[in-house]
């Protein structure tokens, strides 16, 4: 029996009523009864806490899969010390990830804020933009969706480095890898900073004011990772005071991002709702991947993409 935990009960994952399983389908309010006898926990809302608050019921779960890359919303010490294997939807963000931080990069190198504004106002004004051939960008996160990206941007003509928890000096992908955590020391570096890395203990708070007032003053910071990696009162400050050039920012601290936060009206950014890996027809990916997995699972078969529950992603290589 698997439960399957829904944000709503009309928003069920597509294509899996056909599983040889018992699906019990529920909402926040219904996992505790959900879950109860349960083998196998489907969190079609990645975003959901709400496993820890019913880990009482839950002593028959084998498995877990949750439909994101990120795991930091699900573990939690009872769960890390558990026999529950955790699995997750590596691979299937990379791709409009990556496409994403592409155009985030075109966008802020052509100054598009810039020309909607002049359009809105119905104002023609000649200007010179810049090309992205020969930018610099430092990717943070060097698993599946980093390497994606950097496949990308490099395609399109930047010059790329990765940062990581273990420098390399000849990555196939990244060219050179430094150390993330002295990241102060390298983000001079770069015209385009990306956070692609998943939220751990060491990637909290990694952006902070020394990182900020290490960039260029024309740098431009792009987050598609998770908010808490990013200092924002640190980084606000730097957009008002124009120590950096400007950002780009699908993730937050609080989400929704509240009507009355600052860096809605902060110069030079671009705010998108959490949505920077959401291309048609992902949550058909998404439900597809889970019941490949579920088929391995039935059979008794390895399933794919665990997630090392003490570091928080999959070693060698993590993906939204």
């Amino acid at each position: 029996m698997v439960a399957v935990l829904c944000a709503t009960a009309d928003d069920r994952p597509p294509g899996i009523e056909d599983l040889d399983v018992e699906l019990r389908f529920c909402a926040a309010d219904g996992l505790a009864e959900a879950v109860r006898g349960a083998q196998g926990l489907l969190l079609w809302d990645f975003f959901s806490t709400a496993v820890r608050d019913v880990w009482s019921e839950a002593g028959n779960l084998q498995w877990i899969h949750i439909t994101a890359a990120g795991v930091d919303t699900l573990l939690f010490d009872e769960l890390r010390a558990s026999d529950v294997v955790v699995t997750n939807a590596r691979g299937v963000f990379d791709r409009p990830l990556a496409e994403y931080v592409l155009g985030a990069v075109i966008a802020h190198a052509k100054d598009s804020r810039t020309s909607f504004d002049l359009q809105r106002r119905h104002q023609w004004r000649h200007r010179e933009t810049r090309s992205i051939t020969g930018a610099t960008a430092l990717v943070v996160g060097t698993g599946g969706i980093g390497r994606e990206i950097a496949k990308l941007l490099r395609a399109a003509g930047l010059t790329v480095r990765g940062a990581g928890r273990r420098p390399v000096a000849d990555d196939p992908d990244f060219g050179e890898v430094v150390d993330s955590a002295d990241l102060a020391v390298h983000a001079g570096w770069c015209d385009h900073l990306i956070l692609a890395a998943p939220l751990t203990a060491a990637t909290h708070g990694l952006v902070e004011a020394t990182v900020l007032a290490a960039m260029k003053p024309d740098a431009h910071l792009v987050n598609i990772a998770r908010g808490p990696m990013v200092d924002e009162a640190a980084l606000l400050a730097a957009l008002t005071q124009h120590q950096i050039g400007g950002a780009t920012l699908d993730v937050f601290d609080t989400e929704p991002l509240p009507a009355d936060h600052p860096l809605w009206d902060a110069p030079n950014v671009t705010i998108t709702a959490h949505m920077s890996a959401d291309v048609v027809g992902w949550r058909d990916e998404l439900a597809a991947q889970f019941a490949a997995n579920a088929r391995r699972w039935l059979a008794g078969e390895p399933l794919h993409n665990v997630v090392d529950k003490q570091l928080g992603y999959i070693p060698g290589g993590v993906g939204k």
